[in-house]
C-alpha cells in the first residue's frame, strides 16, 4: 500500500485489524495476568526489571521506561505500586542522588517467572495461527515485522 491510496473499506485495512488482534490479545494477557495480581504494564514493567537485572544492570526508571517503551511518569507510578506489593525495591544510586535504581525482590523474581511462562504460553497460543496457510509466516517473522514497524519512525515511512 502506498501513500495516499485509499484502503476499500475496513475489511482491508491493516490497521483495522491490528487493532483487533490487539484487543484480542491485550484481553488474553490481562485474563493470564489476573491471578498474578498484576495489570499488563505492571507486568511489562516487572518482567523487563526482571530481565535487566538477570543481566546484572540496576536500572533507573529512565532505562526501565526505554527498555519497556512506556511513559516515564507512568513507569514512576508503577514502580511505586510493584515496591508497595514488594516486588521491587528502589535504592538510592550511589552516583547521582536524584536518581532510583531497580532491583526486583526474591518475590517479585519469582512472580516475574511464572507470570512470564505464562504469557509466553499465550503468545504461543494466539500468534500459532500467522503460521498457517501458504505464507509461512512464524512467530520470529512476525516479531521482526512488527519490531521493524515500531523502529522505523513515520518520518522515514513517508
Amino acid at each position: 500500500m502506498s501513500a495516499g491510496e485509499r484502503i476499500d473499506g475496513p475489511d482491508h485495512s491493516p490497521g483495522f485489524w491490528l487493532w483487533h488482534a490487539t484487543l484480542r490479545w491485550q484481553r488474553a494477557i490481562a485474563e493470564t495476568l489476573a491471578p498474578y495480581d498484576l495489570t499488563h504494564a505492571q507486568f511489562v514493567l516487572l518482567s523487563c526489571a526482571w530481565w535487566l537485572n538477570e543481566r546484572g544492570e540496576l536500572p533507573s526508571q529512565q532505562a526501565l521506561a526505554r527498555q519497556a517503551g512506556t511513559d516515564v511518569k507512568m513507569t514512576s507510578q508503577l514502580v511505586r505500586k510493584l515496591e508497595v506489593k514488594g516486588l521491587l525495591d528502589r535504592e538510592a544510586d550511589p552516583r547521582d542522588s536524584r536518581a532510583r535504581r531497580l532491583r526486583i525482590t526474591p518475590r517479585g523474581a519469582e512472580l516475574a517467572r511464572a507470570a512470564i511462562t505464562e504469557v509466553e504460553r499465550v503468545d504461543v497460543e494466539f500468534f500459532a495461527p500467522a503460521g498457517e496457510g501458504t505464507d509461512g509466516l512464524d512467530g520470529r517473522a512476525l516479531s521482526a515485522l512488527l519490531r521493524r514497524l515500531v523502529e522505523t519512525s513515520r518520518e522515514e515511512r513517508a
